[in-house]
């Protein structure tokens, strides 16, 4: 018979290591997914790095795609259609935006309405190119379109690639590369430059940069409670970040890239940290195989109660998820929710704020549950 403190320490260990989350397989036959979104129904819209946007109806993908820009693009790898974001008045104006590298190999933002006749196609036809920038290298991209509850279009530009940012881009306001781009897509043609923008008036700077100082990031979300901007920037060699930018923020932030890695100096020599750096409210090490962050959303469902206002983010190469917490004194923390085989290339929110994660190898959409169930109410009893 086993000693009763080893005994205890087997529990104590197997419950520390069990999931905080399930995954229920939703749909699969995906090809390379890179962005799952909502249009303010209950439809939900995935882009595959390929070209096409198809829609998961809540039974099945339709057999028609919503839009197919294959020819357009150049994939893949970190190249490819790579997202979507629907303008917040898309029920009564049909406007929707997409980011995809095109086959000379630069981010194009383009925007498109839905069809005349079709509410599960897009019209190819409307395709209107509101912004083009030139990428030096195949990688860092960036990719994420968000509108904000400012109703700006927000951008995410990565430093244009190769490794370390050899060109300085990130903290060069002359580029858009390396930068959380902000613009207004109603109030001209092809968009305005909103004049809040923290840039707008300095000399040699680019006026659509919002915040500046990013790697890559990859995937960022807006809280649809509070508003605050969560963005993952993805690492050089060591460390995976989340910024947090409040939703009172004027802009103008500098996140450290490439001075900064995560909360560690990067290149010493470009006087790290020196105080006027926004630094990350969460990061993570590549000690355990980790290698890029996906950023995910505030969890703002009804469903799962005891996961609200966890923010939910993954790692592509080891598949583990985890939920960034604040304490008392609004300081995060993290903690693994679970640990699975994907790689984790997007999360998605649906329409009433429940959450998604895809797995680009298996080409698999999951929903995220709570695995720990709800506990009954207990009635006072009646004297």
């Amino acid at each position: 018979m086993k000693p009763l403190v080893s005994i205890l320490l087997f529990l104590a260990a197997n419950a520390a290591a069990a999931d905080e989350i399930t995954l229920q397989q939703i749909v699969g036959g995906l090809q390379q997914p890179t962005s799952v979104v909502h249009a303010g129904d209950s439809r939900l819209f995935i882009t595959q790095q390929t070209g096409r946007i198809v829609i998961y109806d809540g039974t099945r993908i339709l057999p028609q795609p919503f839009l197919d820009v294959t020819s357009l693009i150049s994939c893949c790898e970190e190249r490819g259609l790579l997202s979507v974001a629907f303008h917040p008045h898309y029920r009564d104006n049909g406007l929707f935006f997409i980011n995809y590298t095109n086959t000379a190999g630069n981010t194009v933002i383009a925007r498109y309405r839905v069809s005349a006749t079709d509410p599960n196609r897009a019209d190819p036809a409307s395709a209107r190119i509101l912004l083009t920038i030139e990428q030096p290298f195949s990688n860092h991209n960036g990719g994420e379109l968000q509108f904000g509850p400012d109703g700006y279009l927000y951008i995410g530009m990565g430093d244009g690639g190769s490794g370390g940012d050899p060109g300085n881009r990130a903290q060069s306001l002359n580029t858009l590369l390396g930068k959380m781009l902000r613009i207004d897509v109603d109030g001209a043609s092809p968009y305005r430059v909103p004049p809040s923008n923290p840039f707008v008036n300095r000399a040699g700077a680019l006026p659509e940069i919002w915040a500046y100082g990013f790697r890559n990031p990859w995937r960022f979300s807006f809280d649809r409670v509070s508003g605050d901007l969560w963005i993952a920037d993805v690492g050089q060699n060591a460390y995976e970040e989340v910024d947090l930018q409040p939703a009172a923020s004027i802009g103008g932030e500098n996140y450290g890239w490439h001075a900064m890695e995560g909360f560690h100096c990067f290149t010493p020599s470009t006087n790290c940290n020196d105080g006027t750096m926004t630094l990350p409210v969460l990061e993570y090490s590549h000690a355990d195989s980790s290698c890029s962050i996906t950023g995910g959303y505030r969890y703002r469902g009804t469903r799962y109660p005891r996961l609200y206002g966890v923010y939910f983010y993954g790692d592509l190469c080891t598949g583990k998820i985890w939920g960034g917490s604040p304490d008392t004194n609004g300081v995060f923390s993290s903690r693994l929710l679970t640990d699975t085989t994907m790689e984790i290339t997007t999360f998605g929110e649906d329409g009433n704020g429940e959450l998604y994660v895809a797995d680009y190898r298996t080409g698999t959409l999951y929903a995220i549950t709570d695995a720990v169930p709800a506990q009954p109410r207990h009635r006072a009893a009646r004297h």
